[in-house]
């Protein structure tokens, strides 16, 4: 059975997005890219809401060509190649491959995908990881916390919900960013 993972790049303070919804003090160093590559790389199924999706849609036709960093072309290829399944009432259409769109987030549905799934899937963006952990979903949570207080915003994870984790691994970056590997107990 496939591991399910919310990973989240946040502030100290625990958001993902500012109160204007910035997050460009997010944008990883290529230290920090080459390991998220690394911890993606395993990954067979990506789930999203739609406001993730529509920021991770650019992967899709993201350059690969000699131009671009290496750990750039690296990420664009390891997205590309897993599939996605994006939640969402309103969007129309799906504009990535290896896509499907689904109305609404059924946990018993998530539980047979990992049951059925040959590698890892991860839950992307706060609000439907919310729903994911709520559920009782999630196996794993990655933070990369940042050295930035934001103030406000969109949370990283959900107010008012109660979880026991186990720290598993940690790791600090030479730009301040300290990465946390939890299982949820």
């Amino acid at each position: 059975m496939a591991n399910l993972i919310y990973s989240a790049i946040a502030s100290l303070d625990g958001f993902t997005a500012d109160d204007n919804g910035d997050f460009d003090w997010a944008a990883p160093d290529e230290e920090v890219h080459a390991f998220v590559n690394d911890k993606e790389r395993p990954v067979g199924t990506y789930l999203y809401g739609r406001r993730m999706y529509e920021t991770m849609v650019y992967w899709e036709t993201a350059s690969t060509g000699d131009d671009q960093p290496a750990v750039v072309r690296d990420y664009a290829r390891i997205w590309q190649a897993a599939d996605k399944v994006v939640y969402s009432s309103t969007l129309d259409a799906v504009s990535s491959a290896r896509t499907r769109l689904e109305r609404e987030f059924d946990p018993d549905a998530v539980r047979r995908l990992k049951k059925a799934a040959g590698r890892d899937v991860t839950v992307g963006g706060p609000g439907l990881a919310a729903h994911a952990l709520a559920a009782g979903l999630v196996d794993e949570c990655h933070l990369f916390l940042n050295p930035v207080v934001v103030g406000g915003g969109t949370r990283a994870l959900p107010a008012g919900l109660h979880l026991e984790l186990e720290l598993l691994e940690e790791r600090r970056f030479g730009n301040g960013v300290v990465y946390l590997r939890y299982r949820v107990g």
